[in-house]
């Protein structure tokens, strides 16, 4: 796969002195759908206005589809749709018009067939001939999304587009995803949603205080960080851990009535069935078992928590 987005050492620092975003480097592939993650603050949104040409970077390169962000935005641009995080259009035009004119401001040519299409996939065709004022938060929502690939753009930013809206939409947003995605569209979402990054992500992205931190498949980095739990519920209480227990990183809870033992599933040295045969030797009998596994949320929780830790 080649990259379609190629971000190069970018920094961005305001007037203010607030240092956004701090070196970054990241190439984004055709065709993958990509969830940059970060509290709020942390560059999320800076990092996709520089793409899409809203803010200027400070140093650093910016690559779409070849296409330098800064010398030769208006191709760059061209190739690029973004639903941001705010409602902005205007209020007083139809969807039908707004959505024909938005494509027009790129310079496609009228192609009512394409324009119905989106309207049709966003439900919107119903509202077609209403003007956005008359619309409701989750149905004006939808028109920036169609606003956004009224152009047919092939790379597609998507700010937080589900933040305060209804489940209908969040649903239907993540089949018209996988349908672009479908279609060669490369997706960079950013969310404060974890589990649409879970559900929906090829690769995730975690920043935090204007750093990239990692960018790692999604498989790869839940197979990495990832944890599971084997929690034990005893028969009788235990006040602490025997020491024939000592080669299992064990951890008492609920007053001595649960073990809970952390372990990677990819380590060999994980042995659950020779705790058990130990547990059983010792008379230390229990009366349920349950197993849990990390999910990208307490993941990301755990990496951003580290670098505070840190200090970085």
């Amino acid at each position: 796969m080649s990259a379609i987005i190629s971000i190069s050492k970018l920094t961005k620092t305001y007037a203010s002195g607030l240092q956004a975003l701090k070196s970054v480097d990241l190439d984004i592939e055709k065709g993958e759908i990509f969830a940059l993650l970060g509290p709020n603050g942390a560059g999320k949104t800076t990092l996709i206005n520089i793409v899409c040409g809203i803010v200027t970077p400070t140093t650093g390169s910016v690559l779409a589809d070849g296409h330098n962000i800064v010398s030769d935005f208006r191709a760059a641009r061209s190739k690029i749709g973004l639903v941001p995080q705010e409602l902005s259009t205007d209020a007083f035009e139809t969807v039908w018009d707004t959505v024909t004119f938005s494509r027009g401001l790129f310079g496609r040519a009228s192609n009512p067939a394409f324009v119905e299409k989106v309207l049709r996939d966003l439900s919107l065709w119903e509202k077609r001939k209403q003007t956005i004022m008359t619309l409701s938060g989750g149905m004006k929502r939808r028109v920036m999304i169609a606003k956004a690939l009224s152009h047919e753009p092939q790379i597609l930013f998507l700010d937080e587009p589900t933040a305060g809206v209804d489940v209908e939409l969040r649903r239907d947003m993540w089949n018209l995803v996988r349908g672009l995605r479908e279609h060669g569209v490369t997706i960079v979402l950013t969310t404060h949603y974890i589990e649409e990054a879970e559900e929906m992500a090829d690769r995730v992205g975690v920043i935090t205080k204007g750093e990239l931190i990692l960018a790692e498949e999604k498989k790869t980095l839940m197979r990495k960080l990832g944890k599971r739990q084997l929690t034990l519920t005893l028969q009788q209480p235990l006040a602490a851990i025997p020491p024939d227990l000592q080669d299992w990183p064990l951890v008492i809870k609920d007053a001595g009535m649960q073990l809970e033992y952390s372990f990677d599933e990819q380590d060999e040295r994980s042995d659950i069935s020779g705790l058990l045969q130990k547990l059983g030797a010792l008379g230390i009998g229990f009366k349920d078992l349950s197993t849990h596994k990390s999910s990208l949320e307490e993941i990301f929780v755990s990496l951003v928590s580290e670098r505070r830790g840190a200090g970085i």
